[in-house]
């Protein structure tokens, strides 16, 4: 196996190996390190021996054997008892988990409501999670939630210190303790999923290892709540976003907008079950969750005949009814895209405008990149190339920076 080989299958198989290691070990920081023990481990011998037949397996076992390794160098000879308390609580664990196995023997699940203790404050406990989860980067959980590098790496060396210190255990919650989390689980999984269908940077425009996976844990929150509005909402969001992947990119690897999508190869029975949930969801009782009018937003693109024929006066009002919910310069920003649709650029422009001074979106790509369009609709052109290069400069993903750089061309006639 070549090493490219070796970091794709590694990439796949981090996060649930991560997972099942802190289980394991009890502790972030050691079941990290002893993962990229585990990971210089295979590029040393897969390539001797070739691909293992569970290459999740291979790398919790070989990482479980490198972080005993590392208790033993890390512990002083006064600590012996320590120590060997240590290895015995990892060598009684039990190694991954068989598909067939219970929805709570699933690391990946266990971990994401193990990150969403009380304890712990939504943001960190959504930030903890992308870490462990997605393997990102400070930086990119960072862009995720629209703040500094140096403010999230605190929050998150905060969150490990806090499961340290307070003793949260790696366990599944007991049933009567899933209401108090379940917010901070959604969370999580809705910004896995939307860091593989939109990453934050990168040469891809899709990570579709982190997609299957948070519909994988969509579907298990699912079985394990199967009559909660806000998991229903959630499952349908990202069944309805993913099933027009392979229309979002050319075979060269750059975007397509959604007006130029070959609606041919967007899923059919993936958008009829996601529907088939939003319907379920919209008809519980109380307020809608966010996810389930997001997913309906989301189910008028998808069923819609051609990008003409779709409903952008329901979608604009859905907007209006998840900027109640839950206010964000984000949702106000696609709200403005909805509106220029049914009410024209000038309106959608006036709205854009009045987010200018929200800090959160000083560095968002697409806060300049929606300007940009808004003002070439209106023939302002001059202005139009300045929100183009403003948003290009931002732009951290190549195939939307390519994308964006089409449109500064187009604009200027070349």
């Amino acid at each position: 196996m070549k090493a490219s080989e070796i970091e794709v299958v590694f990439r796949e198989e981090a996060g649930r190996a991560l997972a099942t290691l802190i289980r394991l070990v009890g502790d972030f920081e050691y079941a990290e390190d002893a993962l990229q023990d585990a990971f210089a481990a295979a590029l040393t011998q897969w390539p001797l021996t070739g691909l293992p037949q569970n290459p999740r397996a291979w790398l919790v076992n070989v990482g479980r054997h490198k972080a005993i390794d590392r208790i033993r160098r890390r512990t002083s000879w006064h600590d012996k008892r320590r120590e060997l308390e240590a290895e015995a609580v990892i060598a009684a664990q039990a190694m991954p988990d068989e598909p067939d196995a219970p929805v709570f023997d699933d690391d990946m699940l266990r971990l994401i409501f193990t990150c969403c203790h009380p304890a712990l404050n939504t943001e960190a406990q959504v930030a903890l999670t992308l870490r462990a989860v997605c393997g990102l980067q400070t930086g990119e959980i960072a862009r995720a939630f629209l703040v500094t590098d140096e403010a999230m790496a605190q929050r998150l060396v905060r969150a490990k210190a806090k499961i340290r210190t307070a003793k949260i255990p790696y366990e599944a919650p007991a049933a009567t303790m899933l209401d108090a989390r379940i917010d901070g689980a959604l969370a999580t999984i809705y910004l896995v999923f939307t860091e593989g269908y939109a990453p934050t940077e990168g040469d891809a425009l899709l990570r579709e290892d982190l997609t299957r996976e948070a519909i994988r844990l969509g579907r298990l929150l699912h079985r394990l709540m199967p009559g909660r509005a806000d998991v229903q909402g959630l499952l349908a969001l990202m069944l309805l976003h993913d099933a027009r992947r392979h229309a979002r990119v050319t075979i060269h690897g750059d975007l397509v907008r959604l007006e130029d999508q070959d609606r041919s190869l967007w899923h059919g029975p993936q958008i009829a079950e996601g529907a088939a949930l939003v319907e379920r969801a919209l008809r519980a009782p109380g307020l809608p969750s966010v996810y389930a009018v997001q997913a309906a937003i989301a189910a008028l693109h998808a069923q819609a005949a051609s990008y003409a024929a779709t409903d952008w006066r329901q979608i604009a009002g859905l907007y209006d009814v998840l900027m109640r919910l839950q206010p964000s310069p984000v949702v106000a920003l696609n709200h403005a895209a909805a509106v220029s649709m049914v009410d024209g650029p000038q309106a959608a422009l006036n709205l854009v405008d009045s987010l200018a001074a929200r800090e959160t979106l000083a560095g968002y790509h697409l806060y300049p990149a929606v300007r940009a369009d808004l003002l070439a609709r209106l023939q302002r052109r001059e202005e139009a190339r300045a929100a183009y290069a403003h948003a290009i400069a931002l732009a951290k993903v190549a195939p939307e920076r390519r994308w964006l750089e089409r449109r500064l061309a187009e604009l200027n006639g070349t």
